[in-house]
This record gives C-alpha cells, structure tokens and sequence, in this order.
C-alpha cells in the first residue's frame, strides 16, 4: 500500500503527496529564514536599549541639538513595542513550524511530509509576516531617535541627522513595500 492510497488527493487539495511534501518543505524553510531575521533585528533591539542613557549629549557640539529624556523614553517605548511584534511573529512561525514537523508528521524520517490545513497554514505565515512588518516599522521609529540622540535633533538642523533619517526612512520603506507585496502576492496566489 503506498501513500497516494493511505491520503487520498483530496486530502492534499487536489495535489499528490510528492507535491504537498515539497510545498510543507518550503513552507518550513520560509518560516526558517522569518525566524533568523526576527533573531537578528531584536539584536539591534537590544543594542538600542543599551543607546538609553539619560542626559547624553549629541555629536552637534550644541546644546540646542541636545536630546531630552522625552526622546529618550521614545526610543524606550518603540524598542520594547519592536520587540514585542518580532516576539510574536517569531512564536507565531515557530508554532506553525512545530504543527508541521512534530504533530502531523507520520514517521520521524518524514519531517517535512505534514497533513495540515493550508487556510490555516497561510493565515499564520500571513500574521507572522505581518508582526515583522510592524516590528521593523517600530524599529525605524527607534532608530530615528537614536541617530536625535547621537547626531542631534532633527529640529535644531544637524544636516548629519536630516540625511541619516532620510536614508534610514526610504530604504526601510522601500523594503518593507517590496517584502509587503511579496507576501500578498504569494498569500493570494
């Protein structure tokens, strides 16, 4: 008895077993990468966390360009709601990555062979994406008060400041559009 007879078509939504594997594989290996680059941005988390340091002066040299504590309690604020989506969207993909590997899965030699339902499949991937998103959108909001702490604020005309959140600013959204599309094209599709 092979396994097109154990799991009927259906079972696959009209795909044959050897199809449905290699999709749950790419699957696991999408979450896989989601997972690594969430580790590696709640590491500039943390390194934003240690920028907090109260009564800092800027690079500026003037004490108009001097950030307060206000801005110092933003960057606080935005690194912990950062944190916070990549923590979600990374239980949220590692969730979906045991679903397929340990509770579906018939033999321990067939890891990436899982029978799950691919609504649900497509939904977590779908939140997962959507807590980077957000994570990295509160993370660019911490940044830019990080380079008001360091170079100067924005208000006070440090040219050093002004090009370095304008740079931050298109290419973090250039990239987030690109990532975005990505991932609605490929949940409608």
């Amino acid at each position: 008895m092979n396994e097109s007879d154990e799991y009927p078509k259906e079972h696959y939504g009209g795909q044959t077993s050897m199809s449905s594997s290699s999709t749950t594989s790419v699957h696991v290996t999408a979450l896989d990468g989601l997972v690594n680059v969430n580790s590696l941005f709640t590491i500039a988390v943390f390194v934003g966390l240690s920028l907090t340091v109260p009564g800092q002066k800027s690079l500026e040299n003037r004490t108009a360009c001097d950030a307060g504590n206000d801005v110092a309690k933003k960057l606080l604020v935005f690194e912990v709601v950062s944190f916070s989506f990549f923590l979600f969207s990374s239980l949220v993909a590692q969730g979906l990555k045991l679903a397929i590997n340990l509770l579906n899965s018939k033999e321990v030699d067939e890891a990436f062979r899982a029978h799950i339902n691919i609504k649900v499949l497509r939904f977590g991937m779908l939140g997962s994406a959507f807590g980077s998103v957000m994570g990295c959108v509160f993370l660019m909001l911490s940044m830019v008060n990080v380079i008001q702490i360091r170079l100067g604020m924005l208000s006070c005309g440090s040219k050093s400041a002004v090009h370095s959140v304008a740079a931050l600013i298109v290419l973090v959204s250039s990239a987030l559009l690109v990532y975005l599309s990505t991932a609605i094209y490929a949940f409608l599709h």
